[in-house]
């Protein structure tokens, strides 16, 4: 088995993602892949359901995925934080969408064969309502999926 070649890596600006972040950074680095830093987020001027669905469920998280400019800042930040951790090459993209269908999205253009996810998923409300990306990215995707464990 070979080593991977492309490896993304999802985050939402959170410590438990910079945590995955850090892990995909160090094993990109040791594999001498490159490493795709993601994140998605809503556009505020198309959906607004979607929108108003969010800011619902996540409050004051919320700025965290709605709208680009954050999504541009957060990726930026999770790069910054993969490269110290050990990744050679970082590129960072904010890809509008719902999570898991975003981190795919990207997976299939970039041609990953590794996709990297904090373990961390939404209990309670927020999961029913929003989805569990480990779960959903693990079960859906076409290449092989890290679940880093991130959480306490």
């Amino acid at each position: 088995m070979s080593a991977y070649r492309t490896v993304v890596v999802g985050t939402d600006g959170s410590d438990s993602s910079l945590r995955a972040v850090a892990r995909a950074g160090a094993l990109a680095g040791a594999c001498g892949a490159a490493l795709v830093v993601a994140c998605a987020y809503l556009p505020t001027e198309e959906d607004e359901r979607e929108l108003a669905r969010a800011r619902d469920v996540l409050r004051d998280e919320a700025y965290q995925v709605v709208g680009s400019h954050p999504a541009e800042d957060t990726v930026r930040r999770a790069g910054e934080a993969a490269l110290a951790a050990g990744a050679g090459e970082v590129r960072t993209v904010a890809v509008v969408g719902s999570p898991v269908e975003a981190l795919l999205d990207v997976v299939r253009r970039e041609g990953a064969d590794l996709l990297v996810v904090g373990n961390r998923g939404l209990a309670g409300i927020r999961g029913r309502l929003l989805g569990s990306v480990p779960a959903d990215a693990t079960r859906r995707s076409a290449c092989d999926v890290l679940v880093v464990h991130t959480t306490g």
